[in-house]
């Protein structure tokens, strides 16, 4: 009589296959990251405290059983923060953030990198194995959400906030107002382990920082290839993120493998020629006006409500706006529908030009450049604009240009009177 032989793995296989396939749906709209699409690129240290010295101390049962962890000892890190869905940053998220300890640190296996994946959770049992969207990054709890196999069995790592740094709101945001924040001051954790249902130890200490430049990093973090020094993991757990991981990192149906893409380019005798960027929806108005006047009305942030169409009230404004870097903090729509963000200074020629990085969530993110050319008694005036992140990108180009310019004229009428009547000098 034959018999039908089971796989192996049974509901942990089925899982994985099913996973692999979400995540290959998905990537038919995202390619690259169908999952964590954005994330802020951190780098910092991890202080352990050294768990053999708690049980030295008469401390019994501190003892994770992963004998990186046990031991002393501190190491340089990156780290990814990110939220999971990709929702618009208004809304709450599963919340990301993985760890690479590097290869050059102290305790790594053969000086090769280790990886550590958290997620947003709950941090009693058995929420801490449930996957919980927050928006306020202080509050939220992340664990490795599947356990470690330890010498002494099953253990969970947990990473909790101790302090963010001045200026930090707390929203979780992958760029803007958190990246500017981290620029300036640490984001301090608390790394923890904990026995399945048992209650947590303080094991270390992480403190994460961003640095200037690319907002994201190219790093793919994998805690199957770069496996923590000491610890192993549950035939289970392999089996449920192997296939999701391949299908992350392979190729979305109907594009190119990048892997042969990358190799093919760097056998090319020439560089190819960069790709050409559509332009953004201009206008441009000429002002019975002076250049200085009109940069007076611009320059004082807290006048943007009176002729910068959609916002409705100005909240603060930067001290050195409009320099490099200030913000000011607007609210946009009609009362008692309005949303609270805020728009940035990217670039700034002083009574010349200035670019902006404006944001509306969850209508997303617009880029506006506003240049002024002096014609003695009169201003040419130009504003570009298109958007550059979140749904707004979802509408097609040949239908949001004509929105952007019926919007932006009547936004430079409104700065012209202002600049006729004196506003701002």
């Amino acid at each position: 009589m034959t018999q039908t032989r089971k796989p192996a793995g049974g509901a942990s296989a089925l899982a994985g296959q099913a996973f692999a396939a979400v995540f290959k749906a998905i990537k038919a709209v995202r390619p690259l990251r169908p999952i964590h699409p954005h994330g802020l690129s951190l780098v910092g240290e991890l202080s352990r405290h050294g768990m053999d010295e708690h049980a030295a101390g008469g401390l019994q049962g501190t003892h994770s059983g992963i004998s990186w962890l046990d031991a002393a000892g501190s190491e340089q890190v990156q780290a990814r923060f990110s939220r999971s869905v990709g929702l618009p940053e208004a809304l709450p998220d599963i919340l990301g953030l993985a760890l690479r300890i590097g290869a050059a640190s102290e305790g790594t296996a053969g000086g090769q990198p280790a990886d550590i994946l958290f997620a947003s959770t709950g941090w009693g049992f058995p929420a801490r194995y449930a996957l919980l969207p927050k928006l306020d990054v202080g509050a939220a709890r992340f664990t490795t959400l599947m356990p470690y196999k330890g010498a002494n069995g099953p253990v969970l790592l947990g990473l909790r906030t101790l302090s963010l740094p001045p200026g930090a709101t707390g929203r979780a945001e992958t760029g803007a107002d958190f990246r500017d924040a981290l620029i300036a001051g640490d984001w301090v954790l608390a790394l923890s382990f904990a026995k399945p249902a048992g209650r947590w130890v303080h094991a270390g200490t992480l403190r994460l920082r961003a640095v200037p430049g690319p907002d994201d990093t190219t790093i793919r973090f994998d805690p199957l290839e770069h496996p923590l020094p000491g610890a192993g993991t549950y035939p289970w757990a392999r089996r449920l993120r192997e296939r999701s991981y391949r299908t992350a990192r392979g190729t979305a149906p109907g594009q190119p493998d990048a892997r042969k893409t990358a190799a093919d380019t760097t056998t090319q005798q020439h560089t190819p020629p960069p790709l050409e960027r559509k332009p953004m929806s201009t206008v441009t108005q000429v002002f019975n006006s002076p250049a200085p006047d009109v940069w007076k009305v611009i320059a004082d942030g807290w006048l943007y409500s009176g002729w910068v169409v959609g916002a409705s009230r100005i909240r603060s404004v930067d001290a050195h706006w409009p320099k490099v870097g200030a913000r000011l903090h607007h609210s946009v729509g009609a009362w008692p529908l309005i949303i609270n963000d805020s728009t940035k200074v990217t670039a700034v020629d002083p009574g010349k030009s200035l670019e902006l990085m404006a944001r509306g969530w969850p209508l997303g993110e617009a880029k506006v450049v506003i240049t002024l050319e002096d014609q003695g008694t009169q201003c040419r005036v130009s504003i570009a604009e298109d958007a550059v992140r979140g749904p707004g990108l979802a509408v097609p180009k040949v239908v949001r240009d004509p929105l952007i310019s019926v919007r932006n004229r009547e936004t430079l009428k409104r700065l012209e009177l202002m600049a006729a009547g004196g506003a701002g000098r």
